[in-house]
């Protein structure tokens, strides 16, 4: 992306929007806000099987559908067109894709059939059973209903794919290149959008230098509409001339958000998303069935490699759970041990010694036990994410908490920073483990930042096998009711502006430009079960005028936070300095809403439990192949039991999973065992892990392989992933087949459109 290429946000104004279809989100928002019975928003097909009235009658519209279809000249001709179509497929003159052979070649390898598949596949390709359907596709559904699923299916991709790169967030190859096919043009690799993250310090460097940091500009900022705006100097702030940056509107996105949210109540998007997602399932079961033993010899063959010693990554982990209970009990005796007489905590004007803390807590440290430090949730945690937040402090003791576990302390978060420096050690000791600790900012003052950078960077807390992800919880509420803020953009103004200042002028903020280098991005937590009595949309108030005590709902947060990490994701690429990531916590309760402003904002999100109530955000999740960070042991915990936990039946189906533990191998082998995985379903989890992490793009090309941004077997050394070759070919083709389907049913659209009557 050069300098003189000016990347704007593209604004859609109210009156180019389908009323019916803006209407129709606000229904499905406000019912999901109201708590009412959301069968209408759900799937019919999540319907339990002891009440199969819903069930029943569907049938009968889709049978009465079908025959009223049978009879029509028009649908006769669309069906004939569409099968025109596939059968090019089928000869590799699918769309006139133009792109190279190979990639051609693996999109229409599903299509093939066995005996003609052997002699056309790419050499890289394994050969395994392919599990192929043929005759008529669109046997179940008519040929309206079908290309008016795919018809909003491919506007969501669509509408994704224009977030994802104005924020220098991933969007995958293959979808980007189906989706230009589409619009007849060429997909090229130079026109990629990828995350710039700073490569690890070579050893012997020292990674808190600060040396050659970039020089100061003679920038403006201020913040508008909750959003930082960047100026090129006083004059320009004067006339209201921001730099050429994709500055976001809430009108334009409040609108792409009622498209997404109409599709998900749409009836016959909803059938053609639910019986896409049972066959993918139902193929996944016959593959396994068919290449099981095929892919464990596959896996045999690799020297060296096996789950143990291939690379993975904790992307979900809080620093201040980045410990055993163990570990935090022997550190914290162990404190006790050599350090009693130290002053570490002020409490009501009078500084204390940890003695006296431990006095005044009527307790000793020696006969603390792994169960009185009561730091591990258990069943008096579930739906109480109250009692889950209190599991943070040892002992139910805030004042230990505080010494033990904040940055921002009397004695400057310095135990808390030996204790991650030993679990950090760990990692580098077991080389193969990876972690994304979170560290939190809140935004009731802006002082927040400088304070932790120096804790980084005086303490020394930097690890090859640590990346940084800052979260921020969702308790402006809680700020607003102290006093401590006047509004929510005073808020967001704390949390951003600094970050803004230390990119335009580095040279003040030396500290905080280094941490950043090892910050990959950033988390948006709290309860999602909280309700909120605001309904969003484009009518909502700005940040400045958002005065009230309530807290703003889930769908307000993402879009303002996304929003702002867009803008400085732009000027910092424009710097030549690293980009962060959105990666929120969602979908683990709560409203389906938040699934979709997700699916719009996040580079890859936390949980994802709710897309099991939605085929079509789930469908979608799979197409756009959105990276999913998913906590069966932490679920257990909250909200739900392991054994209903979707994260074995979205594995199957293909969607883009890695199982995000706070203890991750004890995690996988729980997982392994409960739901019979194989070698290659946790090896490929680790590999996912690996692929929606913040690592450099050197490291991710040193621990996966060189080709790693390219999808399938091609993309995949076995001998560094241990994931076979059959199982990459068999996901991408999968892929390609769904997303062909799509693109087809569009193409023979619009091909009927510019026939002559």
């Amino acid at each position: 992306m050069t300098l003189n290429m000016p990347r704007q946000f593209p604004k859609i104004t109210l009156s180019e929007v389908d009323e019916e279809t803006r209407l129709l989100a606000e229904k499905v928002y406000a019912s999901a806000l109201k708590e009412e019975d959301t069968k209408d928003a759900l799937s019919m097909f999540t319907v339990p099987e002891d009440c199969p009235i819903g069930l029943h009658q569907a049938k009968e519209r889709e049978l009465l559908k079908e025959l009223a279809e049978q009879h029509s000249e028009e649908s006769a001709k669309r069906k004939k067109s569409f099968k025109m179509i596939r059968s090019q497929s089928a000869s590799l003159q699918v769309l006139q894709i133009p792109v190279t052979a190979e990639w051609a070649r693996s999109v229409v390898t599903p299509f093939l059939s066995p005996s003609s598949t052997c002699s056309s596949l790419p050499e890289n390709c394994p050969e395994y059973q392919r599990v192929t359907i043929s005759g008529d596709y669109c046997a179940g559904i008519t040929v309206e209903d079908y290309e008016q699923a795919a018809k909003t299916l491919m506007k969501a991709l669509f509408i994704r794919e224009k977030y994802s790169r104005l924020a220098y967030h991933r969007f995958p190859r293959t979808v980007a290149q189906f989706l230009r096919s589409a619009e007849n043009q060429t997909w090229k690799e130079e026109d990629e959008v990828l995350p710039d993250v700073c490569p690890c310090p070579r050893e012997g460097e020292d990674p808190y230098s600060i040396e050659n940091i970039p020089d100061n500009l003679s920038y403006e900022l201020q913040t508008k509409d909750g959003i930082v705006y960047v100026y090129e100097n006083a004059e320009a702030l004067s006339q209201n001339r921001p730099r050429s940056l994709p500055y976001p509107d809430l009108e334009t996105f409040a609108i792409d958000l009622s498209h997404v949210l109409a599709m998900i109540v749409d009836g016959p998007t909803k059938t053609y998303c639910h019986r896409r997602l049972n066959f993918l399932g139902s193929k996944f079961y016959l593959h396994e069935m068919l290449n099981e033993m095929a892919e464990l010899k596959e896996l045999k063959g690799v020297p060296h490699r096996d789950f143990y010693n291939v690379r993975k990554v904790d992307t979900h982990i809080h620093a201040a759970a980045c410990m055993s209970q163990k570990h935090l009990l022997n550190f914290i005796q162990t404190t006790y041990k050599t350090e009693a007489d130290r002053v570490v905590l002020e409490k009501g004007g009078r500084k204390l010694t940890l003695r006296e803390v431990f006095e005044h807590l009527n307790m000793d440290p020696y006969d603390l036990t792994v169960d009185s430090l009561d730091v591990h949730a258990g069943r008096q945690t579930f739906h109480r994410f109250d009692k889950f937040n209190s599991k943070y402090n040892p002992v139910g003791a805030s004042e230990l908490r505080e010494i033990y576990l904040k940055t921002d302390n009397l004695i400057d978060g310095e135990y808390f920073a030996r204790i991650i420096k030993e679990v950090s050690h760990d990692l580098e000791e077991s080389k193969y483990q990876h972690a994304e600790p979170r560290l939190s900012i809140y935004g009731r003052s802006a002082d927040e930042w400088d304070s932790l950078s120096k804790w980084f960077i005086q303490h020394k807390v930097h690890s090859t096998n640590m990346q940084w992800i800052i979260q921020v919880p969702r308790i402006y509420d809680i700020f607003k009711s102290k006093k401590l803020i006047t509004n929510f953009a005073k808020m967001l103004e704390n949390i951003f502006l600094p970050l803004f200042e230390a990119t335009v002028n580095p040279q003040k903020h030396k500290e905080l430009h280094v941490f950043l280098k090892y910050v990959t991005g950033f988390d948006s937590v709290d309860d999602e079960s909280k309700h909120s009595d605001h309904m969003f949309s484009y009518k909502s108030p700005k940040p400045e005028q958002w005065t009230a005590d309530e807290n703003p709902p889930y769908s307000y947060y993402l879009f303002h936070m996304y929003a702002n990490i867009m803008v400085l994701n732009n000027l910092r690429k424009e710097r030549g300095l690293s980009t962060f990531q959105f990666r929120p916590h969602c979908g683990e309760a709560g409203s389906i809403t938040h699934l979709v402003s997700a699916f719009l904002t996040a580079d890859n999100i936390a949980h994802g439990l709710n897309l099991k109530k939605s085929p079509v955000l789930q469908y979608l999740y799979y197409l756009a192949q959105v990276p999913i960070a998913m906590s069966p042991l932490s679920n257990n915990s909250l909200f739900l039991e392991y054994s209903k936990n979707p994260l074995r039946e979205f594995l199957h189906k293909g969607l883009c999973l890695k199982s995000a533990p706070e203890a991750l191998m004890e995690e996988y082998a729980i997982a392994a065992q409960l739901w019979k995985l194989s070698t290659c379903d946790v090896c490929e989890i680790a590999r996912n892990s690996v692929l929606q992490s913040g690592l450099s793009h050197q490291e991710k090309k040193h621990f996966i392989g060189a080709n790693y941004l390219k999808d399938g077997p091609e993309g995949n050394d076995i001998r560094r992933t241990n994931v076979a070759q059959i199982r990459m070919a068999y996901r991408h083709e999968t892929l390609c087949n769904e997303l062909s389907f799509l693109v087809d049913a569009v193409k023979t659209e619009a091909a009927i459109g510019t026939q002559p009557e």
